[in-house]
This record gives structure tokens, sequence and C-alpha cells, in this order.
């Protein structure tokens, strides 16, 4: 297959649309995000979250074909080869809008549409900057809805063999952030104010569960809040540094214990927590001291983006053909 890829991405709060080639190279990438629609409420409120997509939706499609130099209006000459969309999982509203523009634009340009799991899609950004990855592969999925590590022996097979019990890692870096009086994301913020901070100050619990390579953020969040609590006049910086610590140790060390248990020869990160600097060097550095391979996409192709979706769409159709026109967003899509 030949021709573009456009990658359509709305399963939460960010409004994403990209273009890329044959050859992974990505045309464009616009993201709008919501950051503002939601920042006075601490957390996605999803009808404001689908109601702002509807908003952008439109304007998103156009900056991304002005950013590739190409005229939406002409498309005939463009040579696309098919609509990637995000199928699910996320809120179900948000998948819609995406789920509707992108039937629109198949049923209009005359060509495929694919339906895509954001969390496949999330590992596919580990190919947009590596094309070769080596196999077998464990890929530790973290995000604010999403914390798994998935073993992949090859391209479209996956095992996962952990995931959190409760929060996801980001979900809980929001909520401490908003205990801690901190701004909207939380991980942004944590990693902002933790750099005036001590990571080994405060020693903070990691939870142990009955699966090995399972996770459980809700009980570190609530040891921080009886720390403090208990602890008024301690310095916020070491706690968000010492928080943020641990949850990149545990990580880390589940990450490359499954690795090596499942016979992997590369770790991979994919995710929006993905963007943290402290879990992309810990997991770098003690990754490659374990003799594995590290795969770290770059920090705009971490969160969700449209690039992810294009790149997952084209090996989807070409291993299973084209989408039903009438597919529905599916919000408890498992990977």
């Amino acid at each position: 297959m030949s021709g573009i890829f456009i990658g359509i991405e709305t399963s939460c709060d960010d409004t994403a649309i990209a273009l890329v080639d044959s050859s992974q190279n990505v045309l464009s990438s616009v993201i709008s995000s919501q950051i503002e629609v939601h920042a006075s409420y601490g957390g996605v409120v999803p009808e404001l979250a689908s109601r702002a997509h509807e908003r952008v939706i439109l304007d998103v499609l156009m900056r991304a074909f002005a950013e590739a130099d190409m005229d939406v209006g002409n498309v005939g000459n463009a040579n696309i080869e098919a609509i990637a969309v995000t199928q699910g999982p996320g809120l179900a509203g948000s998948l819609m809008v995406g789920m509707a523009a992108a039937k629109g634009l198949s049923i209009g340009w005359g060509v495929p549409l694919v339906g895509v799991n954001h969390l496949e899609g999330h590992i596919f950004a580990l190919n947009i900057d590596n094309s070769n990855l080596e196999l077998p592969i464990a890929v530790l999925v973290v995000s604010g809805g999403h914390t798994m590590i998935v073993i992949s022996t090859a391209q479209g097979d996956y095992r996962i063999v952990g995931e959190t019990a409760d929060d996801a890692a980001g979900e809980a870096f929001d909520k401490v952030a908003r205990f801690l009086g901190l701004g909207y994301p939380g991980g942004p913020e944590i990693e902002r104010i933790a750099r005036n901070g001590d990571p080994h100050s405060i020693k903070f619990p990691k939870a142990s569960l009955r699966q090995p390579y399972d996770f459980s953020f809700s009980g570190p969040k609530t040891a921080v809040v009886k720390f403090v609590q208990a602890n008024r006049s301690v310095d916020i910086a070491d706690v968000a540094a010492s928080f943020q610590q641990s949850v990149a140790e545990v990580l880390t060390e589940r990450t490359l214990a499954a690795a090596k248990e499942f016979g992997c020869k590369s770790v991979g990160l994919s995710g929006g927590v993905g963007a943290n600097e402290l879990l992309r060097s810990m997991l770098l550095n003690s990754g490659m001291n374990s003799g594995f391979n590290v795969y770290l996409p770059a920090k705009q192709n971490c969160t969700d983006n449209g690039a992810m979706i294009a790149v997952a769409g084209r090996y989807v159709l070409e291993k299973f053909g084209p989408s039903n026109p009438n597919i529905d967003a599916m919000p408890s899509l498992r990977l």
C-alpha cells in the first residue's frame, strides 16, 4: 500500500488528526488539547469533552492537511489510502465524534474505514521512530486511563501479563496533584515541582499483589495523603519527587521482571505517562543495564495522537482488510 493514511484519535480529551505516508513518515500531526476546558474540574468531564471534540474536529482536519502542505478540497489528487479511527476504548461520546467524522470522510472520499484499538495504537507508536522492533518485546502502556504490561511476540500478537488493580498511574498523578494543590493535568505538574525536591526524602510504599506484574496505585496515593496530613510542614516538592520516584521505580521494576521471565529481547514504553522524563531515563538505563533493547517513542508520540492510529490502521488494513462501514464505538474494547 503506497497511499496516505489519515489517523483520527478522539478517545478522551485530545482531538488529534495526523497524515502518515506508506514509509511511516508523519506528514502532519495536529492535536487540540482540552486542558483549559477541564482544568477547573481537576479531571475530564465526558460531556464537555465530546462537545469540545465536535467544535474543533473540522478545524483540526484542516490544519493537518495544511501542515502536510495538502489541499483538503482536492483530495482526489492526494492518494488517500484509508481513514483510520480510534474505535475504543475510551469515553463513549468522545469516540462517537471521531467515528462520525471518519465515516463521513470514508464515504465522501470513497476510501476504506479502519477501526483501531486505542491501546494497540499506543503500542504502534513505538514503530513511528523504530521501524524494526526486535521481538519479543515487553511494552509498558501507561497513561491516565491504563497501566499494563503487554508481551508481544509478533506484530499484532499481545498478551497482557500485568495491569492495574485500581487507579492507572496517570490517574494517581492527577489525584495526588489535586490533593497537593497543584494544577491539572497532574503528571506534568508533579514532574515540574519534583525538580526542586529530594526523591529519596520520603519512602512511599509499593503495593504487593498476588499477580507479580500487576500494579496498585490507590494505596500509595492514600499514603501520600496520610503523610502530608501528619506532617503539615513538609516540603511539597519533596512529596512530589518521592511519589514520582516510587511510581517510576515500580513501573520499571515490574516491566523488566516481566521481560526477563517471558524471554523478551526488548522493552518499550508508551502512553501519556511515557513522556515523564524520570520514567523514561529509569527504564532506558535499567533496561540497557539488564541487556534489553529499549525503545522510547518521541514525547509527542506518547500522548494521544493521530499518527499512532494511522500507523496501527495500516497494519490492521493489511492484516484484516477494511472495517464494516457501520462499526460502532466500543468504549470498553479490550486489547
